[in-house]
């Protein structure tokens, strides 16, 4: 018991720090967003016709996209999710540099009802690390 008084602040930041890995690992999960890789990515376009949605800014996108990406910067996606209305049924792969701003827009896109969207894991990043085509 004085061991736990004398260290409480350090056993405070090691809870919070395992809470936080946690979370990085389950969160997406539990806020309902599906995440695929780039094998599940490549399966989404290849067979189920998904539309590829950029939500990287205007810079980000021109340096390299998927190809037939259509580009939505994530602050405006909001206001123009209307664009998207006649994919609603089909598949949609969310991409960004990293995944965390796709992961975001997927939770935009479900809570308007865009059931079918999938946050591609690691982003463009993890999409180039497989040696996967980018187009200008």
């Amino acid at each position: 018991m004085q061991y736990i008084q004398d260290n409480i602040w350090m056993i405070l930041v090691a809870l919070g720090s395992g809470l936080m890995l946690l979370w990085s690992f389950f969160g997406n999960r539990l806020r309902g967003i599906k995440e695929v890789d780039c094998a599940g990515a490549l399966q989404l376009i290849n067979h189920k016709n998904a539309l590829v949605l950029d939500v990287r800014e205007d810079n980000e996108y021109g340096n390299g996209h998927l190809l037939n990406a259509k580009q939505i910067p994530l602050g405006k996606l909001i206001d123009r999710v209307g664009e998207l209305e006649r994919y609603r049924e089909q598949p949609i792969l969310v991409v960004c540099r990293s995944g965390q701003r796709s992961a975001t827009a997927c939770a935009i896109l479900g809570k308007r009802g865009f059931l079918q969207s999938y946050n591609l894991n690691g982003g463009v990043m993890a999409w180039q690390k497989s040696n996967l085509p980018l187009t200008r």
